[in-house]
C-alpha cells in the first residue's frame, strides 16, 4: 500500500508541474496570437476603433508575466504620474536589471530618459525595446521624436511613417510626417 501511496504522489505532483509549466506558456501563446490579431486589426481598423485596439494591444504589452516585474512597472508609471522621475528611474532600472527580456521595461525607460534630456541613453533603451518588439508603435515613435530632436529628419520620417504602418490612427505621428514630409522628400511646383 505504501509503494501506491507514494507511486500517486509522484505521479500527482509531475501532473501538477506539467500543469504550472504549461499554463504560462498556454497563456503566453495566447496572448501571442491575440496580440498577432490585434496588431493586424490595429493596422486596417477605422479611427474610431483603434484607440481601443491600442489599450488591448498595451495591455499585453504591459505584462511581463512575473507579478513581481508589473509591480515595478505598475510603481514606475505611480512615480511618473506623481512626476517623480527619480522614483520612477529606479524602478525601471530595477525591472530591466532582472526581466531585460521585457520590452515595456525598456521602453517605459527610454520615456523617462527622453523626459530628462538623455537622447543617447534613451535611444539605446529603445534599440533594446525594438529587437525584443519590432512592432513596438510606441518605442518606434519615441526612436522617430529623438531623430527629428537631434537634427536628422530623414530617419525620423521614416520612423514616423514606419509607425503610420503600424498605427495608421495616430494623429500626432500624421503631424509630425506633415511636418517634416516637406524636408524630407522637397516640395513639388
Amino acid at each position: 500500500m505504501r509503494t501506491m501511496s507514494q507511486y500517486f504522489k509522484r505521479t500527482v505532483a509531475t501532473l501538477s508541474a506539467i500543469v504550472m509549466f504549461s499554463l504560462p506558456m498556454g497563456a503566453a501563446a495566447q496572448d501571442a496570437e491575440r496580440l498577432s490579431r490585434l496588431m493586424e486589426d490595429l493596422a486596417t481598423s477605422n479611427a474610431e476603433a483603434a484607440p481601443g485596439i491600442v489599450r488591448e494591444i498595451e495591455l499585453i504589452w504591459s505584462n511581463s508575466g512575473s507579478p513581481s516585474m508589473n509591480l515595478l512597472l505598475q510603481r514606475a508609471l505611480d512615480a511618473l504620474e506623481a512626476k517623480q522621475p527619480e522614483k520612477a528611474m529606479e524602478h525601471l532600472t530595477a525591472l530591466t536589471d532582472h526581466a531585460p527580456d521585457f520590452a515595456e521595461g525598456w521602453q517605459m525607460l527610454a520615456v523617462v530618459l527622453y523626459e530628462q534630456q538623455r537622447f543617447g541613453q534613451s535611444a539605446d533603451a529603445l534599440e533594446r525595446a525594438l529587437a525584443l518588439n519590432p512592432e513596438h508603435f510606441g518605442a518606434i515613435r519615441g526612436l522617430g521624436a529623438i531623430l527629428e530632436q537631434v537634427g536628422k529628419p530623414d530617419l525620423a520620417y521614416r520612423a514616423y511613417k514606419r509607425v503610420l504602418e503600424l498605427h495608421p490612427h495616430d494623429a500626432d505621428v500624421q503631424k509630425a510626417v506633415d511636418r517634416l514630409q516637406g524636408r524630407v522628400e522637397g516640395t513639388s511646383l
